[in-house]
């Protein structure tokens, strides 16, 4: 069984990304599974806090990540690009030894705002997963209206946004043993990388 993880970027309890999360649970296809990681108690990175180990919500965040088979973040936008909670926890896990808990995992990007439903946002987000060699799934793409189609307690009702939910989940799962599975594809997806990589950006910030 394969364990994939779910990161909301939004804190807010009636949030619509962390809806479409609490949806995705309950259509996961068979052979994967999907738990909520809340990331509220994680401080804004800071090297001065010391080594995340030291830090129990920075820790145990970053421990089910490595555990993680997959990755599905819901990716609000703010200013036309990342909600901050969701990138300081990249953040924090990129600075494990060799890129070890994100490197050449698979991540699906779904996400609710109002205008073009956060797409802006989860391209801004596939940029970053470059330099992180994130995976992510291409296809298909979740963007969702906040402001249609969803509940007062922020769970998508639209039958369109829950259709478009649960395709996701099941390419994810593919996409997930493909990785996993055929070492030739990961070589084309460039998985395989030096050892030698580090997550320089934050280095010296």
């Amino acid at each position: 069984m394969l364990k994939a993880i779910g990161i909301s970027g939004s804190l807010r309890k009636a949030s619509s990304n962390t809806g479409l999360l609490r949806y995705a649970q309950t259509v996961m296809p068979a052979g994967m599974t999907l738990d909520l990681v809340d990331i509220a108690q994680v401080p804004l990175f800071n090297a001065d806090l010391g080594d995340a180990e030291t830090l129990p919500a920075v820790s145990a965040v970053l421990r089910r990540i490595g555990d993680a088979d997959a990755l599905v973040l819901a990716v609000p936008e703010y200013n036309y690009s990342v909600a901050p909670a969701l990138k300081n926890v990249l953040d924090w896990a990129s600075r494990a030894p060799g890129n070890q808990l994100l490197k050449g995992k698979p991540v699906a990007l779904m996400g609710a705002a109002g205008g073009m439903g956060s797409s802006r946002a989860q391209y801004h987000l596939r940029q970053t997963c470059v330099f992180l060699d994130l995976l992510p799934l291409n296809k298909p793409e979740v963007f969702a209206n906040a402001y249609a189609g969803f509940s007062a307690d922020g769970d998508p009702v639209d039958p369109v946004i829950q259709d478009n939910v649960r395709a996701q989940m099941e390419a994810l799962l593919g996409w997930t043993r493909r990785l996993q599975g055929d070492e030739n594809s990961r070589a084309r997806t460039g998985v395989e990388l030096s050892a030698a990589h580090t997550p320089l950006a934050i280095a010296a910030a």
